[in-house]
């Protein structure tokens, strides 16, 4: 008998590989045999991922509209919309013809509209998961042709789509990253111990600014806490260098700066830190949530449909975080935040208490056995 074929879809970013990844390992912790598949435009990163998971990939050619508003992004649009659509199209056609899935599920973003497309046209089940408190324009046509849409957040924080057509699931996080130790952390990044652990992630679009902050206050952040900062793969040198500029060897010890954390390292990170500083995309914000964590938000001001900005302030509603935007962003500001909530416990346990009742972790889970529902 052969073994069932679940098609995976999306737009290439690791926003929308790791909710993939949790739920393929959702699906073997259930003890099914699966094919997976995935279609979506070239992306290394996401193939060294997906592919260690055993996941197959197809990759297309996919248009993305730039929302710049110069004259290079309206040509690029334009070349886009000519050549790398239509092609893609056909690409996805093929793909989906001679996979041939039983179903098919899409994690949005530009690269996932073909696949979704050509899936409703073959007629499999195609199920849309939309991680943003504010849709992409993918999964708003796309919401046009699918009966049910998972989504992240709740559903009366969810705009767009029609209410009778959400499930809202959370975003579903990788369960690895809940198991680290505050003693493995301690051996891993050789943390001093004698102060409170601030976890910086930047993300791979929205580090330098982040990274800029913390350089212009780096010896005043480093005589109250400890740093451990992810600063992008490409900033990683810059930032090592400048930070032994202006810190001392005393406070160079409580600083720990890390190109990019690998799953076992961001585990580890996650279980040592007492706060978190990051950006707002949704699969940051779940995975704080998830590990019960404090945070400080500093949403992507450049993001499509401003969606961080809305996912911040929606997370923050709950008292899980402080959004702080980088249009009114003062170093010595953040600072006195900083030392505010660690100078008030109650504080921080409420942030605490608020992120764990907002966590969704077994979102992956539900999504798995949902389109483990289909293969039956």
């Amino acid at each position: 008998m052969k073994n069932k074929k679940i098609l995976f879809t999306g737009g290439g970013t690791a926003g929308h590989i790791y909710p993939i990844v949790a739920i393929t390992r959702e699906i073997r912790r259930l003890g099914w045999k699966v094919d997976f598949s995935y279609v979506g435009p070239k992306d290394e990163f996401g193939e060294i991922l997906l592919s260690q998971e055993g996941v197959k990939i197809k990759s297309i050619l996919a248009g993305k509209i730039r929302r710049y508003k110069n004259w290079k992004s309206i040509l690029q649009n334009i070349a886009d919309m000519l050549c790398k659509t239509p092609v893609g199209f056909l690409q996805a056609f093929f793909h989906v013809l001679f996979l041939n899935p039983d179903v098919i599920f899409s994690k949005g973003g530009y690269g996932s509209l073909a696949t979704c497309f050509w899936g409703w046209f073959f007629r499999k089940p195609v199920l849309l998961h939309e991680s943003d408190v504010v849709p992409g324009l993918a999964n708003r046509f796309l919401s046009k042709l699918i009966p049910k849409i998972f989504v992240s957040f709740p559903i009366s924080q969810t705009e767009y789509f029609p209410e009778e057509k959400m499930i809202s699931v959370g975003n579903p996080v990788r369960k690895e990253i809940l198991k680290g130790s505050k003693e493995k952390a301690k051996e891993l990044f050789s943390l001093t111990g004698e102060k409170p652990v601030i976890l910086v992630i930047g993300g791979s679009q929205g580090a330098q600014k982040i990274n800029d902050l913390l350089l212009e206050i780096l010896p005043e952040l480093l005589t109250h806490f400890e740093l451990i900062h992810q600063t992008g793969e490409n900033n990683f040198q810059q930032v090592k260098a400048e930070s032994k500029v202006v810190i001392n060897k005393e406070l160079g010890k409580y600083y720990h700066p890390i190109n990019f954390l690998k799953e076992i390292e961001l585990r580890e990170a996650y279980a040592a830190a007492d706060l978190v500083l990051s950006r707002a995309g949704s699969g940051a914000i779940f995975e704080i949530a998830a590990c019960r964590k404090p945070s400080i938000l500093i949403p992507l001001a450049i993001s499509a449909q401003n969606h961080q900005v809305k996912n911040a302030y929606a997370y923050a509603q709950y008292g899980a975080a402080i959004v702080m935007e980088e249009s009114n962003l003062a170093p010595h500001f953040f600072l006195e935040k900083l030392k505010y909530l660690f100078s008030h416990p109650s504080e921080l346990e409420k942030m605490k208490e608020a992120a764990g009742e907002f966590a969704q972790p077994d979102s992956a889970r539900f999504v798995a056995e949902h389109l483990l529902n289909y293969l039956t």
